[in-house]
């Protein structure tokens, strides 16, 4: 038996399970207890929710720019804002906590976040005008809402995406580079070195995820792809869209091999729109892969054994 056929991987042509007309779409986030894809357009303001079981749809309008959301429990979520991460109940629209992000650095926002194996939320910021400046920094939430700056002078954040523990990968969509990254117990980093480059005609790394044999996948902005890398660097598939700025990309569903994956219409002319006309969708792709769950965020409190 041919080994390599065996894990060769499989994916169904791109399928738009919503014409969203995103103008960056992003933060793609399965919540299983939902049956539903969350995602958020960033510059709408806007959280976005598809129930792929009755497909009912749904939109929240938010007050600040929204990179990215993570789960908490039932309908309570911790959400990246402009300047601020805040805990907030989707449903009665009760904010359970704000915590102000870079106060000093007016122009900065939250773009990428997610959780680690351990239930940690981790997200970036970045130049909200997207200068050549190298003014964002990758930083950590844990669960007693203690907030660490872990990594700094990046221009444009994307990712992470989690090996382990302590290890995993983080981009600067701007500098063209994916990071691989290891820190210790104490959030330093011990290692740091560049995993890939995308060449110029392959646009720009953007959002990203693993499958469960730590395969990366990443969306390609100005690219129209997506593409899988193995952990030695190699691509080994990619899928092609109708859309021309792919933004980011999770595994959900109920066997989570589907995989979900947002676009965006920013910056792009009417002949790119004509060409690219699924631009700003939300697409569905049937893989044989799976995906890795993302851990619900946790707040703890030793005296309430939580803060919720």
């Amino acid at each position: 038996m041919n080994l390599k056929l065996m894990n060769k991987i499989k994916t169904s042509e791109p399928k738009v399970i919503w014409n969203s007309k995103c103008k960056l779409g992003e933060g793609t986030l399965w919540v299983k207890e939902h049956n539903s894809i969350y995602f958020v357009d960033i510059k709408k303001k806007k959280i976005c929710i598809l129930n792929i079981k009755n497909n009912k749809k749904k939109q929240i309008q938010v007050n600040k720019e929204i990179g990215f959301l993570s789960y908490i429990k039932k309908n309570i979520f911790i959400l990246g804002l402009q300047g601020e991460i805040r805990i907030q109940n989707l449903k009665s629209k009760k904010i359970i906590k704000s915590i102000l992000i870079e106060p000093n650095i007016k122009l900065n926002r939250t773009n990428d976040g997610k959780t680690d194996p351990d239930g940690n939320l981790w997200f970036g910021t970045m130049d909200n005008l997207e200068r050549k400046i190298e003014k964002g920094s990758l930083y950590k939430l844990d669960k007693n809402l203690l907030l660490t700056k872990v990594d700094k002078n990046y221009r444009i954040t994307n990712g992470p995406a989690f090996i382990d523990q302590f290890n995993f990968y983080h981009t600067d969509s701007s500098k063209k580079k994916i990071y691989k990254i290891k820190i210790n117990k104490n959030n330093k980093i011990i290692h740091k070195k560049i995993f890939k480059t995308f060449s110029g005609k392959e646009g720009v790394p953007d959002g990203m995820t693993l499958d469960n044999k730590k395969n990366l996948w990443v969306a390609h902005y100005h690219g129209a792809c997506i593409s899988v890398f193995n952990n030695k660097a190699k691509l080994i598939h990619r899928i092609q869209f109708p859309a021309k700025n792919i933004t980011n990309c999770t595994f959900g569903g109920p066997k989570n091999n589907e995989l979900f994956v947002t676009s965006a219409t920013k910056g792009m002319n009417t002949a790119e729109l004509r060409k690219y006309r699924y631009s700003g969708a939300l697409f569905s792709v049937k893989t044989n892969s799976k995906g890795i769950l993302q851990k619900k965020f946790v707040l703890f409190n030793e005296k309430k054994r939580s803060l919720l």
